[in-house]
C-alpha cells in the first residue's frame, strides 16, 4: 500500500528530527581523542532468553555499526580478525557478563574499547491489517579495556514487513545504527571531558 502525502510528510519530519538528533550528539568535539583508537565490536542476538553470539551470523548487523565507528575515526577489527584471536568460548562468556572474558579479549586484540551489542528481534503477524510486522531492540554497552563502562545506548524500531522479516529487521537496524553510534560517541566525549 503506497504512502499518502500526509504519511510522507510525517516520515520526512521524523527523519529530519532523527538527523538533527544525530548531528547534535556528534557535535561534541573530541574526534581527535578517539582517532585511531582500537575498538572491538561483538554482537549477539537474544532469542527467547538465550544469547546467540557466533559472530559470523551477524556480518550485516556488525557492518551497520562498524562502518559508522570507522567514519568517526576509530580503528575497528574485522570479524575475521576477532575470530582468529578470540575463542568463541570467550565471546560466549562475555555475553554472560563475565568480566574476565572481556578483559582477555581486549588484551588479545590490544583494543582500547569493547562495544557489546545485544539485538532482540521479534517478528509476528498483525491480524488486524493481515501483514507481518517486525520489531527490533538494540542494547549496546561501550566499555574501556579495563572493563569500566563508558556508555550504554538503546534504540528500538518497528515496521510492517513482507515475507522477508529478517531483511526488514536488518533494514530497521541500519536505520537506527547512526543514532546509536552517535549516542555512544557523545557519552564518551562528555565523560572524557569531565576527567
Amino acid at each position: 500500500m503506497p504512502a499518502g502525502p500526509v504519511q510522507k510528510t510525517e516520515q520526512a519530519e521524523q527523519q529530519a528530527a532523527q538527523d538533527a538528533k544525530v548531528q547534535a550528539l556528534l557535535a561534541t568535539p573530541c574526534r581527535d581523542r578517539i582517532k585511531n583508537q582500537k575498538i572491538v565490536v561483538l554482537i549477539g542476538e537474544d532469542r527467547n532468553g538465550l544469547v546467540q553470539a557466533v559472530q559470523s551470523r551477524f556480518s550485516p548487523h556488525f557492518e551497520a555499526v562498524n562502518s559508522r565507528l570507522r567514519e568517526l575515526g576509530l580503528k575497528t577489527y574485522t570479524q575475521a580478525q576477532i575470530r582468529a584471536q578470540v575463542a568463541q568460548a570467550e565471546i560466549d562468556a562475555y555475553f554472560k557478563n563475565d568480566p574476565d572474558a572481556a578483559l582477555s579479549a581486549s588484551r588479545r586484540l590490544a583494543a582500547q574499547y569493547i562495544l557489546r551489542g545485544l539485538i532482540s528481534t521479534q517478528a509476528s503477524r498483525n491480524a488486524v491489517v493481515n501483514l507481518n510486522q517486525v520489531r527490533i531492540s538494540m542494547d549496546f554497552t561501550l566499555t574501556g579495556a579495563n572493563g569500566r563502562m563508558i556508555s550504554q545506548a538503546n534504540v528500538e524500531n518497528a515496521s510492517y514487513a513482507g515475507a522477508d522479516t529478517s531483511g526488514m529487521a536488518l533494514t530497521l537496524i541500519r536505520e537506527r545504527a547512526e543514532e546509536l553510534v552517535a549516542k555512544l560517541y557523545s557519552d564518551y566525549c562528555q565523560k572524557a571531558a569531565s576527567r
